[in-house]
């Protein structure tokens, strides 16, 4: 059984990587970026950027880091798990903790990642209807609550 800790300095090169599994894995299939999935997206420099934010990350950790996720203010803005050990509840734990101890209740999700949002669905949160524009995409976000 798995804890939730803060994140450690340490940390950010793992979060940095089950982050970059999970873009190429779910996204880059939507956005096909070869330069940015591939080239821009990075775990030494992702791990440095979120070196400086390292308080708003959580991790669950079991001996080793299986997922993250990243609160800012009472809004999810990350969370992910090791694809590999997705559905084993560990994303459920994550998100339990961010609800219950950070007191998040809102998020954006990208519309097409259906998975994610019926994820989301299943732990008590609903889509809005407020969307907008994924950064420098045609691909929408969509906001869901609790």
């Amino acid at each position: 059984m798995g804890t939730i800790r803060p994140a450690a300095p340490e940390d950010m090169t793992r979060i940095a990587e089950i982050e970059i599994f999970n873009y190429r894995l779910y996204f880059y299939p939507i956005f096909r970026e070869d330069a940015y999935y591939f080239g821009e997206l990075q775990v030494p420099s992702l791990a440095a950027g979120y070196a400086a934010r390292a308080a708003q990350f959580f991790v669950y950790d079991d001996g080793v880091v299986k997922g993250f996720v990243c609160v800012d203010g009472d809004e999810i803005m990350k969370l992910f798990v090791e694809p590999v050990l997705h559905s084993q509840g560990i994303g459920a734990a994550l998100l339990a903790f961010a609800v219950e101890t950070c007191h998040a209740d809102r998020l954006w999700a990208l519309e097409k990642n259906t998975r994610a949002i019926a994820f989301y669905e299943r732990h008590g949160f609903r889509v809005t209807s407020d969307r907008r524009l994924e950064e420098d995409t045609d691909e929408y976000l969509v906001r869901l609550v609790r």
